[in-house]
């Protein structure tokens, strides 16, 4: 019996099945190396995105590559970035697009769109449904997404993603993605923004700097030897330039010497009504007109009146007005004649007497009126005696309690410190201590304050009258 060769069966069912999850295992091994490639690229566009962010200091740059970096991020062939202004309007040259069939129709359309020339459009909700509205209509049939770009609670603009080719394939990942992109651009935004105050400020800053500098220089820097008198003066403007004014101004400049010394002299406090860099520069304008009218020779009143006339005009368009309290001194004689345009009035300790007083004369502000009369008046000072010029910053300066350090505040401390004995300095020192412990330690004064003391020195003597032969 012959035997027969064995029957060659097909494959067994045992081993197609051992090779069946082979290969379903090498087609999840590519799909998890397909989302590993495809996550690790998206990481990098936001790592790239975040360091334009830290980088770029120009926001056009970067604000390109946001409609770049989002379409990419969730596959999709169309983006677009709508930014909004500090104000709320369309940032029309900010607006960025991937360049597309219908890219140069939507940017010309928002750019012409009439309620985002409004302040306030980012604000108005129904206007930014509007606008999305808007993009769809000029998208026609694209499907499309569209987030809020926001900074610190405020709206800065709208990202949208589009596929032209129809729907969008979504996820709740995607939607992320934007989200998180349109987040950094609210956040570049921002920094712009603040960047450019910041940059405005300095730049205003400087011009303060270089008002004050200007203003300092106006003001006397020391006080001039007059013969018979002790001078101190200051001025703390509540801003870094102010509107108050003060002077001594010799009425014949081309003495020298000795021969100034004993010559007459102008003394001036002033103060514009406002404060910072208009009133400052109005009264550098009153200054140099008031050094022009001293040079005339004429008495205070007709001082007053003639730089009332000159200065109406300028301070009229300003809207501002300018008190000023005028005076002259001649040394020899030791008479001060006066003239007030509504300023506050000096205050006078009278040594012999002790007792303090006011010199007033009647007469309107600098630049209310055309033709405004001013009064005269003139006194004696006799050795010992204290003139205080002041501005109502002194005044007026509120305290700890909210009491103002007024004008009997002032005259006690300027008794106490007449009757210290000490000379102008040491009157003017405490004077302003007092008012700096009034107001608090660290608190900034409201107005500009500014106080000239003059004393007449105690030795002075008339000068004695040259014998007749016999």
């Amino acid at each position: 019996m012959s035997s027969k060769p064995p029957r060659r069966h097909p494959a067994s069912p045992a081993r197609s099945a051992s090779q069946q999850p082979l290969t379903a295992t090498a087609s999840l091994r590519q799909l998890l190396d397909s989302l590993v490639r495809e996550q690790r690229s998206n990481q990098e566009l936001l790592v790239s995105l975040g360091f334009a962010l830290r980088s770029f200091t120009n926001l056009n740059r970067f604000l390109e590559l946001v409609p770049v970096v989002a379409a990419r991020l969730v596959g999709v062939e169309g983006a677009l970035l709508v930014p909004f202004q500090g104000d709320g309007r369309l940032w029309a040259d900010q607006i960025q697009m991937l360049p597309g069939v219908r890219s140069e129709s939507l940017l010309q359309t928002l750019s012409q769109h009439e309620p985002g020339r409004s302040a306030g459009f980012g604000s108005d909700d129904a206007l930014v449904l509007a606008l999305d509205r808007l993009v769809q209509g000029q998208l026609g049939s694209s499907g499309l997404f569209a987030t809020s770009v926001v900074a610190r609670g405020r709206q800065r603009g709208r990202l949208y993603v589009f596929e032209p080719k129809g729907s969008l394939v979504w996820s709740d990942v995607h939607r992320r993605q934007v989200q998180l992109v349109a987040d950094l651009t609210g956040v570049a935004i921002e920094n712009d923004q603040m960047l450019q105050e910041a940059r405005r400020h300095e730049r205003v800053d400087r011009q303060l700097s270089i008002g004050a500098e200007i203003q300092a220089q106006l003001l006397p820097d020391h006080c001039p030897v007059i013969e018979g008198v002790e001078l101190a003066a200051r001025c703390r403007p509540a801003f870094q330039v102010g509107g108050d004014y003060y002077d001594f101004i010799p009425m014949r400049p081309e003495l020298i010497g000795r021969r100034r010394e004993r010559g007459r002299w102008a003394l001036v406090m002033g103060d514009v009504m406002g404060k910072g860099v208009p009133a400052g520069l109005l009264m550098t304008m009153l200054r140099g007109m008031l050094r022009a009218e001293v040079l005339s020779g004429l008495p205070p009143d007709r001082i007053l009146h003639d730089l009332n006339q000159l200065a109406l005009e300028d301070l009229s368009q300003s809207h501002r007005f300018v008190t000023l309290f005028y005076s002259d001194f001649d040394p020899r004689s030791r008479r001060l004649r006066f003239a007030n345009a509504a300023h506050n009035p000096p205050l006078i300790w009278r040594a012999q007497q002790r007792t303090i007083s006011r010199l007033d004369a009647p007469g309107l502000l600098i630049g209310l009126q055309p033709e405004a009369d001013y009064g005269t008046g003139s006194v004696v000072l006799e050795p010992g005696d204290v003139l205080l010029y002041y501005t109502d910053g002194v005044t007026e300066a509120p305290g700890i309690t909210g009491d103002r350090f007024d004008e009997a505040r002032l005259i006690r401390s300027l008794e106490s410190a007449c009757r210290s004995g000490t000379g102008s300095q040491g009157i003017l020192d405490q004077l302003f201590d007092r008012l700096d412990r009034f107001v608090g330690a660290d608190r900034q004064l409201e107005d500009d304050a500014s106080m000239v003391v003059l004393k007449v020195r105690e030795e002075v003597m008339l000068p004695s009258v040259p014998r007749s032969p016999a």
